[in-house]
C-alpha cells in the first residue's frame, strides 16, 4: 500500500514538474516573440524573423501540452501532434520562399545586438528546458511531453544556429550567413513536421 501511494506521488509530482516546465517555456517564448520581432525589423534579418515564428510556434505546443497534460486521451493527443506538425509545415514554407528571395536579391541585413543578446540566452534556457521535459517524459511515458521536448531541444539549437549567423553577419561581414541559417531552421522544421504528423 505505502508502495502504491508512493508511485501514485511520484507520478503526480513529475506531472506538476512536466506542467511547471511548459509554463516557464511559454513564459520565455511570450516575450521572446516581442523581442524578436523587434529586432528581426530593425536589422531586416530573415533568420530573426523564423526564430521568432519558430517562437510563436513554441507558444503553441506548449499551450497545446499543457492542454493534453490536462486529459491524457489518445486522441488528444494526436490531435496535439497534427497541430504541432501542420505549424511546422507552415514555418519551412515561410522560411524557404524568404530565405531564397534574400539570397537571389543579395539583401544584406543590418547588425543586431540585441538579436545577439537574446538568442545566447535563449538557447541556454531552451536546452535546460528540453532535459527537463525529456525527463518528466520518460517519467509519464507521455509521447507528447518527449515530442514537445524535441521541439524545445531544437529551439536551442536553432537559437544557436542564428546566433553564428548575426556574430559572422556582425563581425566577419557575411550577410549570407543571415538567409543561410534561416534553411538551417527550414530542415529542422520539415523534420520535426515529418515527426508529428506520422506520429
Amino acid at each position: 500500500m505505502v508502495s502504491h501511494h508512493s508511485e501514485e506521488d511520484a507520478g503526480l509530482s513529475a506531472l506538476r514538474r512536466g506542467r511547471q516546465l511548459e509554463v516557464m517555456t511559454l513564459g520565455w517564448n511570450v516575450v521572446g516573440v516581442f523581442i524578436l520581432a523587434f529586432a528581426a525589423v530593425a536589422a531586416r534579418s530573415v533568420a530573426l524573423a523564423g526564430f521568432g515564428l519558430d517562437s510563436v510556434i513554441e507558444i503553441g505546443a506548449s499551450t497545446v501540452v499543457l492542454w493534453e497534460l490536462a486529459d491524457v486521451a489518445r486522441t488528444r493527443q494526436r490531435r496535439a501532434m497534427r497541430i504541432i506538425g501542420s505549424a511546422f509545415v507552415a514555418l519551412a514554407i515561410y522560411l524557404g520562399t524568404q530565405s531564397t528571395i534574400v539570397l537571389v536579391v543579395g539583401f544584406r541585413p543590418h547588425h543586431s545586438p540585441i538579436g545577439i543578446a537574446w538568442t545566447a540566452l535563449t538557447a541556454v534556457a531552451m536546452f535546460a528546458l528540453a532535459s527537463g521535459k525529456a525527463r518528466v517524459g520518460a517519467i509519464l511515458n507521455n509521447p507528447v511531453l518527449v515530442a514537445e521536448g524535441r521541439v524545445t531541444m531544437i529551439d536551442g539549437i536553432l537559437a544557436t544556429a542564428v546566433l553564428a549567423g548575426l556574430v559572422l553577419n556582425t563581425f566577419v561581414g557575411w550577410w549570407w550567413a543571415d538567409p543561410v541559417t534561416g534553411y538551417v531552421i527550414l530542415y529542422y522544421a520539415l523534420r520535426e513536421a515529418r515527426a508529428s504528423l506520422t506520429h
